[in-house]
């Protein structure tokens, strides 16, 4: 009787240390997970600063841009960068707007410690619903890269050295920033008739993914 009583002591401890050890593992995972959410908040707050400081500072510099999409992009209407129909160039007439757009982006993503919550900056260019054959038959796709890519360029070769975002790494050390076409696959307006709805959907996306 005694032996039986000794292994059920037994028994019970080793059911309690077994207990114990889960209740710590199951403790670190919740402190971890506590923690990964603290971040990701702390990253969704740290894009939204990005935005609202990069509108409006534009906006005293009487440049109106648009955050959207539920605080994750920065959207640069058509009539800031006046891409035509089928035209992708960045015109001189635009030029000190769009060098604004990039200054400013610079100086909103270097304050302290923001660009560590980042992942990627996508630059997206995007276009009207109307076919379009260039661009060795890729249409609408191509056309819409190279607005991106326009931009992109104008911005690394205007921009100066210091602040260019060329240079500009996540906390992976890869380029922060990706350039990207959509052709008119995003449109923005549900109707495509009159010059104005389809103007709307020529532009430029800057949109800011964070870190998970």
């Amino acid at each position: 009787m005694s032996a039986l009583l000794v292994i059920f002591i037994l028994a019970a401890v080793a059911l309690m240390v077994q207990l114990m050890e889960t209740e710590a593992e199951l403790q670190e995972k919740v402190d971890k997970l506590d923690v990964e959410i603290d971040v990701l908040q702390a990253a969704e707050k740290v894009r939204k600063t990005i935005l609202d400081e990069a509108a409006e500072e534009l906006a005293k510099r009487g440049i109106q841009v648009i955050v959207s999409e539920n605080d994750s992009v920065l959207r640069i209407p058509n009539d800031l960068l006046g891409f035509n129909t089928a035209a992708y160039d960045i015109q001189p007439e635009y030029r000190s707007t769009a060098y604004s757009i990039g200054e400013v982006l610079q100086q909103v993503i270097s304050r302290e410690d923001r660009i560590d919550y980042l992942d990627t900056i996508f630059v997206e260019g995007h276009t009207d619903n109307r076919p379009f054959n260039g661009f060795m038959g890729r249409g609408n796709w191509g056309l819409s890269t190279f607005r991106a890519i326009s931009l992109w360029q104008y911005w690394s070769d205007a921009l100066p050295a210091q602040g260019s975002l060329q240079t500009m790494l996540n906390k992976e050390n890869k380029s922060l920033f990706s350039v990207s076409g959509y052709g008119e696959t995003r449109p923005v307006t549900k109707k495509q008739e009159t010059d104005e709805e389809l103007s709307a959907n020529r532009r430029i996306d800057i949109r800011i993914t964070i870190r998970r």
